[in-house]
């Protein structure tokens, strides 16, 4: 089984997402059930709704969980194992105080010394402080993993002190949680960041202490990193997944690019359905990638190219299939459903609200519209070619040159600039009525 664990503590990073689209496709690959894990152990942090937030995500992004589970209704079987690692002498409470610990690492700072913690220092303060935590012995030999990605990783002993599994509260740790669910759930292959790469052998270690003695397969992510070369964080906008979706860029986009990135692939546009044919995690380069918006973008358009004309009109909130063919015709200079919905909704806008002081021509515009507007009362264009409609508009209004196009472009679609009006007319003249209105 494999298994997807985020926390309900914030919105969904891309980067969580990309290890929940690399965990889904080798559950498919593998014919292996997948697992969504909330691990809801950081009480303090989480945030009400975050949990159902990451659920409708997957859903849209077409990931599907066979089993769900919130890390804290857990909680009974991690007291009860960390209580059995004290039975065994694997672990033991340690009294030492927030400002004791903090007095040391100061103390190490000053020396220019890693902080490691001394088994020793457990009972100093146990007189004054009722309140202790349990902790992991340490490693006493070095441990190490291979890595899907990353090849084979060490840790010295001096790396592993005694850690905590179990805070003041009760509350396991990350660590101590994370390694008791993946051994109840029979977890056998973990894809995460490389931000867990410490955690690992960790909890390797929780592992061993259990008698756990199943092998786990490791691969974990490089980094994304943002335009500027740095880790992306809170702080990018393009780093959230939700505000990718508000700004209009596909699902189906965002998830063959997280896919694509850092990656070999055998095609550039493709779908999540048809990774799974392809994906091989060993194929991802162990160096951090860059996001490219601007690749993003691109694949956002060819992934528009795909959509169905009536599924495109949907998404743009209109019911005709027509409408969805028209707003593929922006797809030159439109690149998000954002960008999309402004084209194909200025094209129905009242152009009164439209005109700006400053525009061009804009007696030309009003003399225009009533020409048209006298035409249509008459004729019916809806099977009319561009050429006689603009032959016949020319005509009765006495309009030449730019008096005439760029009058004629703005009451059709709304803008200055635009694709060419004979390709747009075609669909344009089954709404002229709704078009050339006042």
């Amino acid at each position: 089984m494999l298994r997807f664990a985020p926390s309900p503590t914030g919105d969904m990073h891309i980067g969580n997402l990309r290890a929940a689209i690399f965990n889904y496709i080798l559950c498919m690959q593998r014919n292996e059930k997948f697992l969504l894990r909330i691990e809801d152990t950081d009480t303090a942090r989480n945030i009400e709704g975050k949990d159902k937030d990451i659920m409708f995500l997957l859903t849209l992004f077409g990931i599907k969980w066979d089993m769900l589970i919130y890390q804290s209704d857990n909680f009974p079987r991690h007291r009860q194992l960390a209580d059995y690692l004290i039975s065994q002498d694997k672990a033991f409470y340690c009294y030492c105080t927030k400002e004791f610990l903090d007095q040391k690492r100061e103390e190490s700072k000053a020396k220019h010394e890693a902080f490691r913690y001394d088994d020793s220092w457990a009972t100093l303060q146990k007189d004054s402080n009722p309140h202790p935590v349990i902790r992991l012995r340490g490693s006493k030999v070095a441990m190490e993993f291979t890595d899907k990605i990353k090849g084979k990783i060490e840790f010295s002993p001096n790396e592993l002190d005694s850690f905590v599994i179990l805070k003041e509260n009760g509350i396991p740790t990350y660590n101590f949680a994370c390694a008791v669910d993946d051994m109840l759930y029979d977890i056998d292959f973990i894809v995460r960041g490389e931000d867990h790469v410490s955690n690992t052998p960790k909890q390797m270690l929780i592992h061993q202490a259990l008698n756990y003695q199943k092998n786990i397969e490791f691969a974990h992510l490089p980094i994304l990193l943002n335009e500027e070369g740095k880790k992306m964080s809170k702080r990018d906008n393009a780093s959230s997944v939700q505000w990718l979706l508000n700004e209009g860029y596909l699902p189906q986009a965002i998830a063959n690019y997280l896919i694509l990135i850092g990656n070999k692939t055998p095609c550039e546009i493709f779908t999540l359905k048809d990774s799974i044919k392809w994906f091989d995690i060993q194929n991802i380069a162990k160096a951090p990638a860059k996001f490219d918006i601007n690749k993003l973008r691109f694949l956002n358009r060819e992934h528009f190219k795909l959509l169905s004309e009536q599924d495109l009109a949907v998404l743009l909130g209109y019911k005709d299939s027509s409408i969805g063919a028209l707003a593929k015709l922006y797809l030159q200079e439109s690149s998000t459903l954002n960008e999309l919905r402004e084209k194909v909704d200025r094209i129905f806008m009242k152009k009164s609200l439209l005109l700006e002081s400053t525009m061009e021509f804009q007696e030309e515009i009003k003399t225009l519209q009533n020409t048209l507007q006298t035409m249509l009362k008459t004729q019916d264009f809806t099977k009319e070619d561009y050429e006689n409609f603009k032959s016949q508009a020319m005509n009765h209004s006495n309009l030449k040159g730019k008096k005439f196009f760029k009058p004629l472009r703005f009451l059709l679609t709304g803008y200055e600039h635009g694709p060419e009006l004979s390709d747009l007319f075609p669909i344009l003249r089954l709404y002229l009525q709704d078009i050339i209105r006042s």
